[in-house]
């Protein structure tokens, strides 16, 4: 069997055409994949293209192109490598149990292959356990009058044939949208196993998994299943699922070959990231943490701070960010953390990222806003900081078990 290339960059980095095996086909399929996402993934450039700040992995015409986050251009590759399945473990995205996760400091160790192990492992237990019969109406020839006779297609298909029944009836079997989804996902990872020590898995899986219709799977459908008492063990194989059919792209490459891509925006899985260690330990510091709460701002238009944290009847705001400032932080960073501090009356705010520089709270310079408080007039000071907390532990390898206080010192709250 063909082997697989991989090429492996960081975010932000430059990848031309003519690098580590990367050719002109692969750098027109990234193109048209760019085009159909709004051109949120990459830059073009000049025989090549730049990566934003979406980080993940990219399978096209026998390439693999695994994109590693890195909060600092100055610091060590190596130690940054792991980080985003970490961060994806911490955050829900993956089963801490999977193989492919125990896996994690292998020196080639392939996102896809990780969610695809995770894959197998939920469609072999949905198999041990037996799959779900459901019932359905089947249009066909039978040798016994069953159902509904179909007359015109009945004298249609049996004018010879006189001991048959063309019916619509019922029939109870495993063939219904539920199994024609997870087995679509399988076929997906068929095709991108090959060569690799998973393929095998996947024939498996697929020898052992029930007949059923391959059906064109839309996304409406996808968002559209509903799991009851009977199917609730399939909620993950059909979360893992989606996620493979929704970033298939069959077509992306001229119909020659087909594309698979997980991409995640590290702004986002920064600021869930950050959001879920507060919420570890808010019941052991007793405070309050919320994620994206909006109020009304004009019109129709909303504000919405990435996190707002409570205590002693105190608001502090949290704007996370992962790309780190060149020197501080923009104008536009700073007159929307004072807006976000006003709405929400709270004296301090933060534009959090990665980092371990130390920096101290300044006040905004204002002096026209005042709250009335029991008919007394309460003048309220702003303060704003950029705050960076360390991504990783005190031996630089796994991420920073203490991140959650640590952000609770940087924003000053009483421990």
């Amino acid at each position: 069997m063909k082997k697989i290339k991989q090429i492996s960059v960081f975010e932000h980095q430059r990848l031309l055409v003519g690098t580590n095996g990367f050719k002109q086909v692969h750098l027109d399929a990234l193109l048209k994949l760019n085009e159909y996402h709004d051109g949120k993934y990459f830059e073009p450039i000049a025989k090549g293209l730049k990566f934003n700040q979406y980080v993940g992995i990219i399978q096209v015409n026998g390439l693999v192109i695994q994109i590693h986050p890195k909060a600092d251009k100055d610091d060590d590759d190596s130690r940054w490598s792991g980080v985003l399945l970490n961060m994806l473990k911490a955050c829900g995205k993956l089963k801490a149990s999977s193989v492919g996760f125990a896996n994690v400091n292998r020196k080639n160790l392939n996102l896809l292959e990780v969610y695809f192990e995770l894959y197998l492992q939920e469609i072999d237990s949905l198999l041990r356990k037996g799959l779900v019969k459901k019932y359905r109406k089947q249009t066909k020839n039978t040798k016994a009058l069953k159902g509904k006779l179909e007359f015109a297609g009945h004298l249609q298909k049996n004018i010879i044939h006189k001991e048959r029944f063309y019916t619509t009836h019922q029939v109870y079997d495993e063939n219904h949208l539920l199994h024609q989804v997870l087995y679509k996902a399988l076929s997906i990872v068929s095709y991108f196993t090959k060569g690799t020590r998973l393929y095998d898995h996947v024939k498996r899986a697929q020898l052992n998994f029930p007949e059923v219709s391959n059906s064109n799977i839309t996304k409406n459908q996808l968002e559209n299943i509903k799991l009851n008492r009977k199917t609730k063990d399939y909620s993950y194989a059909l979360e893992l699922a989606r996620l493979i059919i929704l970033n298939f792209s069959p077509d992306i490459s001229s119909g020659k070959e087909k594309m698979l891509s997980l991409l995640f925006d590290m702004n986002e899985l920064w600021e869930t990231y950050i959001l879920k260690q507060l919420t570890k330990i808010s019941d052991q510091y007793n405070f309050e943490i919320s994620g994206q709460e909006s109020k009304p701002f004009w019109g129709n238009n909303y504000l919405r701070p990435d996190i707002v944290l409570r205590k002693n009847d105190e608001a502090y705001i949290i704007d996370t960010k992962w790309k780190r400032p060149k020197l501080s932080a923009s104008v536009n960073d700073l007159r929307q953390i004072y807006t976000y501090c006003r709405f929400w009356d709270a004296k301090k705010g933060i534009l959090l990222y990665p980092g371990d520089s130390n920096f101290e709270f300044q006040d905004y310079k204002t002096d026209d806003y005042s709250k009335s408080e029991e008919n007394e007039p309460k003048d309220i000071k702003h303060q704003c900081k950029l705050g960076m907390v360390d991504v990783f532990d005190s031996c630089g390898k796994n991420l920073n078990p203490d991140i959650g206080l640590d952000i609770l010192r940087i924003i000053e709250v009483t421990i």
